[in-house]
């Protein structure tokens, strides 16, 4: 508290100062960034060399923008045409390379006079827009052609040259090469068709910095060409509408929706020839075929766009056709991707057409596309693990096939995967790149089935009778009228202990499982009656067991004997009255004359002699009963047991 009262309203507002000064500062920053990005490099240049921060006098590395914007190849040329168009033959000038006794305003005059009458610049996209020019062509590094002019028979390449200036700046002119070649050229020039057929009242008369006569000129071709394009290629539809069907036998795959942008493409090629022979200035032909490149692109992304839709919709109709019902999906997807990338590409053509330096966009776009594509590499694998198994086709709908650990009928392929009926009825969805990457086995696509079984047959049978019947049953199937040539073969496999194996194999010829199962019951009742005909049986599973009837003796006499001592023991008691009782009882449910009862009485009297001697014969008794017990029992159960030594137990598969 007493802090708070020695705080004086000078020191409240040093840390307000503080602030303002730290945002001053910042401040102050981002100006001079922004005019470093403003203002010519030089300027700083030369503040950097009076205060002394330069390490060096040297100029900086990157170079100085040309102030007339003759940088590059485009520029240049750009920057010409716009200054003809304003009729400022001074600022003209500047963009051809003249000596010192060419007269400026004579050598542009002559030079547009030439331009009119047959010059044709390139393309603006073709057009190079580097510091250093195409070097892949033909011409030295310093040279880049940009156009030609053509009037009657001689023909001047329009050339740009690459000239150094005193203070070591680079920058692009037309050549003088090109400059003393004109007045040649033009010697032998006519009145244009636009000057000679020109109103009077026209002449003279300005619009937009554009001459009216031209500006009529021009629409009036733009028009004219438009319309007898149109007609043209409507003509030429029906012509071939009618036709098609007689020569190739269908409609034809064409819509009539391509009339129009076919005609725009048309028209756009030829204006550019159309105005530069009726001699529309070149101030114009410019604007004007940079218009009819950008309408071209956009009528030829609208044709191609009606094409592609031609193109899918006639293979949807034959997938469904031919019952290849997984393409379609597959197929929608495709022109999607089609139409998109159609459209991008024309996106960038049309804004470099309209000046737009788009190395940055696409370069971004490149970017944000890898990106997209390492965030969704699993949708991606999909997709073109589907158009891989609807391409490769290893399988179609409705198809019986194996893959993986599963197997069942394909019921639908999509995009992104695609689902399989197990014999369980059940739904397996696999995405399509596992899908397509697996082992795929087609049960479907068998265009014949096996029939490969085994017939077993006792050993007792003769080996020549077995021989004989091998022999006529593999006869018997080469000649079935079910087996094809193929692999018909009967042989002998393996001789077992029990039995021969004979193996029997062919090829049934059948369109699905169903129709091969009542065909191999047919191949099977008649094999089954051909070998009926001879002396064999068919061996069956059995099971042997030998038993060693002395050591089983042995054995149960011991058990008996324990088990006469311990009922001896628990049965033994006295009465009240003196009797001493003993009993053994062993029942059997095969025989009720298996029980001994002995009943002893004695007097208190007698001597402890007699007591033992009395016990002794009781278990004597026992004794002759249980053998007589399990006498029977060994001829009831073991009546047709063989007297073998040993014990061994074997099936026969």
């Amino acid at each position: 508290m007493s802090i708070e009262r020695r705080m004086s309203p000078t020191s409240l507002l040093l840390p307000l100062k503080a602030s303002l000064s730290r945002v001053m500062v910042v401040a102050t920053l981002l100006l001079t960034l922004l005019c470093s990005l403003i203002l010519p490099n030089a300027a700083f240049a030369a503040e950097a060399g009076v205060l002394g921060l330069g390490g060096t006098s040297e100029t900086s590395s990157e170079p100085i923008p040309d102030s007339f914007g003759r940088d590059t190849p485009r520029h240049t040329v750009q920057g010409f045409i716009s200054a003809l168009s304003e009729n400022d033959y001074l600022l003209a000038s500047n963009y051809l390379n003249l000596s010192k006794s060419d007269n400026p305003t004579t050598v542009v005059r002559q030079f547009k006079q030439a331009l009119d009458a047959g010059g044709r610049f390139l393309p603006d996209l073709q057009l190079n827009n580097t510091l250093e020019g195409n070097l892949t062509d033909q011409l030295p590094p310093s040279q880049e052609n940009v156009g030609v002019i053509n009037i009657g028979e001689k023909s001047v390449p329009l050339l740009l040259e690459r000239v150094v200036s005193n203070n070591n700046d680079q920058y692009w002119q037309f050549s003088s090469d090109t400059l003393s070649s004109v007045p040649e050229v033009i010697e032998n020039t006519e009145p244009t068709l636009v000057s000679r057929y020109t109103v009077d009242s026209l002449d003279g008369k300005k619009v937009f910095g554009y001459q009216l006569a031209d500006l009529v000129a021009a629409l009036t071709m733009i028009v004219s060409s438009f319309v007898l394009t149109y007609i043209m290629v409507w003509l030429l539809y029906h012509l071939l509408r009618i036709t098609y069907p007689h020569i190739r036998g269908v409609p034809l795959p064409l819509p009539n929706k391509v009339i129009l942008p076919l005609s725009v493409v048309i028209m756009a090629l030829i204006l550019s020839e159309v105005m530069v022979y009726a001699g529309v200035s070149v101030t114009l032909r410019e604007p004007v075929n940079r218009f009819t490149d950008i309408a071209s692109w956009l009528a030829l992304t609208w044709l191609l766009l009606r094409v592609i839709d031609a193109i899918f919709t006639r293979a949807v109709n034959l997938s469904y056709k031919k019952n290849y019902t997984e393409r379609v999906s597959i197929l929608g997807l495709l022109r999607k991707v089609v139409k998109a990338l159609l459209l991008i590409f024309a996106v960038i053509v049309i804004f470099g057409n309209l000046g737009f330096d788009l190395t940055t966009g696409i370069a971004a776009l490149g970017v944000g596309g890898l990106a997209l594509a390492l965030g969704a590499q699993k949708t991606i694998e999909n997709l073109v693990g589907s158009v891989v198994v609807v391409a490769d086709s290893p399988v179609r709908i409705g198809d019986y096939c194996k893959f993986g650990t599963y197997e069942g009928t394909v019921i639908d392929i999509g995009i992104r995967s695609s689902r399989v009926r197990t014999l369980t009825r059940t739904i397996v969805t696999v995405p399509n790149g596992d899908f397509s990457s697996m082992q795929i086995e087609n049960f479907t696509s068998r265009d014949m089935f096996r029939f490969f079984h085994q017939l077993y047959l006792k050993r007792t049978a003769d080996i020549d009778v077995v021989f004989k019947m091998v022999k006529d049953l593999d006869e018997f199937l080469n000649e079935h009228y079910l087996t094809n040539n193929e692999w018909n073969q009967v042989n002998i496999l393996e001789l077992r202990q029990d039995c021969y194996v004979i193996q029997l194999q062919a090829y049934i010829n059948a369109n699905d499982v169903m129709e091969f199962y009542d065909k191999q019951n047919v191949v099977f009742v008649d094999v089954l009656n051909q070998v009926a005909k001879y002396k064999v049986e068919h061996a069956l599973p059995t099971q042997q067991l030998i038993v060693n009837q002395a050591e089983l003796e042995h054995h149960m006499e011991s058990n008996t004997v324990e088990s006469v001592e311990e009922d001896t023991s628990h049965s033994s008691s006295k009465t009240d009255d003196g009797e001493t009782n003993v009993s053994l009882d062993n029942h059997d449910h095969s025989s009720n004359n298996g029980s001994v009862d002995i009943n002893k009485s004695s007097d208190k009297a007698r001597g402890d002699n007699q007591k033992s001697s009395m016990a002794t014969v009781s278990r004597e008794g026992a004794l002759k009963a249980l053998k007589h017990k399990s006498r029977m029992l060994r001829k009831s159960k073991f009546k047709h047991t063989k007297r073998k030594f040993g014990f061994s137990i074997w099936n026969q598969p």
